[in-house]
């Protein structure tokens, strides 16, 4: 099971504060814990984000598209970091996001969310379509 692990924005994360000797401790923390994942053979992908300031977002309605450029409002419900985590199971990954050190200055939240997988959309997904997906997953693994 693919899971995607949000590390939800502060109010702090969407300053961009600079860096101190606290913040200096929690990346040391923060980096062994991701060599924990990885030698586990559970963390595919991760990364920071920037603050939403550097952020755009494009909004959809029919053929029409507008583009906002951020910084958005409620950093609580914005994302300041990510990974993607091959599990056996959802039990498995909160096991391992309770191991995770704080990855903020003060309080706050992971959301762990898993990916839809073709089987999730029965038979809306033709042969071809599964055959394409696969197809474009394979040439994402080799480049």
């Amino acid at each position: 099971m693919r899971v995607m692990v949000f590390v939800k924005a502060t109010e702090d994360s969407e300053k961009g504060l600079p860096p101190t000797e606290e913040m200096t401790a929690m990346f040391e923390a923060m980096g062994k814990f991701n060599e924990e994942l990885v030698n586990a053979g559970v963390m595919v992908a991760g990364d920071g984000l920037k603050p939403s300031s550097f952020g755009k977002r494009i909004h959809f309605d029919g053929p029409n598209r507008t583009v906002t450029d951020g910084p958005f409002a409620e950093a609580r419900e914005l994302v300041a970091g990510y990974w993607i985590w091959e599990v056996k199971d959802m039990d498995e990954a909160v096991a391992w996001a309770k191991r995770c050190p704080n990855p903020m200055m003060g309080p706050s939240d992971l959301e762990i969310r898993p990916f839809y997988e073709m089987e999730d959309f029965g038979d809306a997904v033709t042969p071809e379509i599964a055959a394409r997906e696969e197809r474009l997953r394979d040439q994402l693994a080799n480049e």
